[in-house]
């Protein structure tokens, strides 16, 4: 196993680890390197389906497109997807395996560990390198023992790792020379060097600093890169806390979307809140609902728990009000089997056995089950006949008179299924299909239907190359490049 391994942690979450992992990935490929990213284990809500028919964490999926790669459960070969404050989803190599609680996941870490290694193997049989996101910080010392994500795959594969911190946040200093002394006397030798990211101002200002960290720790500054404004990047899971307000044209539509306690795959939107004819707002449980011409339930981990938080917070008389008054409403997903009559779990899958009443918007219901639907698909609207591309990543089989009148025609192995239902009064769309608007035509007749009569949807797929491209030119502006040579061993100096 010849491969170069090199991780990336950070001293916090949201540090820029998944950010830098893209960036090497593409600054890499600009020199010809057959690169891949590796995630060891990920806890996230924001996934992707693989080439190979797993799930993996949505940032990988971003890393691979970096890299210049299809999607692959090696990527990611353990995925937590959170289904309450204790408990999670555990998906190994693409599949879930079991619902388990923090305590019993912990006893697995060893199960976890082996097919880790096997997925690291397997990658360095393949890529001459791999450079591997960690996750969360290193220094959270109460999850040290049996550790996979950090430090503990770093020692098993033996790797050299990149320590980032986010000046942002403030307090930079501190967190790259506190992480430093919780770690072990191998584990701190394991740091090869620092990177400073999302700075603002003038450096001049921060080299005393700089020069200090040297000093202290003894080990180099790579780089520091600056705060890239505008610069767009799905995220690993947080849904993002600003409301893009797009000022460029003056024809607008508002969108809204709950932000449900288990809300996934919110990357659906990203394209929706770049747009610059949307004012979007993601609007939080107990928040007032504003007015809008469009809501969006979007998709959940938890439906019948994200159901019962939506009704407490009023949601169900606001989505009967905005119908009444002639507002469309989308369902994706979870949503979809919100709007339903109803929802049943006879095994148990989220929680207790059981059935929960829907909001009875569409004549169908949904039943949970044990196996996942995992597929990339490609089809066309009902409206327009627009070509639309996404994912199915769902738990649930639906059915009812509602479906008679569907959504989506999607090929399906040589054959069309439809997909989803559009109600009778045209007023509510609902699709199991993630990613629906980054397919341009499609977003354009969704909201042409919405109220939009004029339409200048972006090219996403254009936007998301060019800010992956942003960030390799960072890197290639901001980081010592005889520094990251080296640390990549084979490349030779330019």
């Amino acid at each position: 196993m010849n491969a170069i391994t090199v991780m990336v942690q950070g001293t916090t979450s949201d540090a820029g680890k998944s950010t830098l992992v893209a960036a090497l990935c593409r600054w890499l490929v600009r020199r010809g390197v057959s690169v891949v990213p590796f995630k060891p284990q990920n806890m996230a809500l924001n996934s992707a389906v693989t080439s190979d028919g797993g799930e993996i964490g949505r940032a990988q999926a971003v890393q691979a497109q970096a890299a210049r790669l299809e999607p692959h459960t090696d990527m990611n070969p353990v995925l937590l997807k959170p289904n309450s404050d204790t408990g999670a989803q555990v998906i190994i190599h693409g599949r879930a395996v079991a619902n388990m609680e923090a305590l019993e996941y912990h006893a697995y870490k060893p199960t976890a560990r082996a097919a880790v290694l096997a997925s690291h193997q397997r990658l360095a049989a393949q890529y001459p390198v791999i450079v591997v996101e960690g996750a969360g910080s290193p220094a959270e010392i109460n999850l040290r023992e049996g550790d996979i994500a950090n430090m503990g795959f770093a020692e098993a594969v033996d790797c050299p790792v990149i320590l980032i911190a986010d000046i942002d946040k403030g307090g930079v200093f501190a967190h790259l020379v506190g992480t430093l002394a919780l770690l072990s006397e191998s584990e701190q030798a394991r740091v090869v060097g620092f990177v400073i990211n999302r700075f603002r101002g003038d450096i001049a200002l921060l080299q005393p600093g700089l020069d200090w960290l040297e000093q202290r720790t003894g080990k180099p500054v790579i780089g520091v890169l600056p705060y890239l404004h505008g610069l767009h990047l799905e995220a690993e899971d947080a849904v993002p806390c600003n409301k893009i307000i797009n000022n460029q044209i003056d024809t607008k539509i508002r969108v809204i979307v709950p932000v449900l306690p288990h809300i996934s795959n919110h990357t659906d939107f990203d394209p929706l809140r770049l747009h610059p004819q949307i004012e979007f707002s993601y609007i939080t449980m107990g928040e007032p609902i504003p007015p809008a011409d469009l809501i969006i339930l979007p998709g959940s981990k938890s439906v019948c728990r994200d159901l019962d938080s939506l009704r407490r917070a009023g949601w169900e008389a606001a989505i009967q009000r905005h119908l009444r008054y002639g507002g469309k409403l989308i369902g994706i997903c979870g949503g979809l089997q919100m709007l339903g009559l109803a929802i049943h779990d006879p095994l148990g899958m989220e929680g207790e056995i059981g059935s929960s009443v829907g909001l009875g918007l569409l004549e169908l219901s949904t039943t949970l089950d044990s196996e996942k639907q995992l597929r990339n698909v490609r089809g066309t609207l009902t409206l327009e006949a627009a070509p639309v591309s996404g994912y199915e990543i769902h738990a649930g089989i639906s059915t009812g008179v509602a479906l008679e009148y569907p959504a989506l025609q999607l090929e399906c192995d040589g054959a069309l299924v439809s997909d989803g239902a559009i109600s009778k009064d045209g007023q509510i769309f609902a699709t199991y299909l993630h990613g629906l608007f980054e397919s341009q035509a499609a977003t354009d007749a969704l909201l042409r239907w919405a109220g939009l009569r004029e339409v200048m949807t972006p090219d996403y797929q254009a936007r998301r190359e060019a800010d992956i491209d942003r960030l390799a030119d960072a890197v290639e502006e901001h980081l010592d490049g005889a520094q990251l040579r080296r640390l990549f061993g084979f490349l030779q100096s330019e």
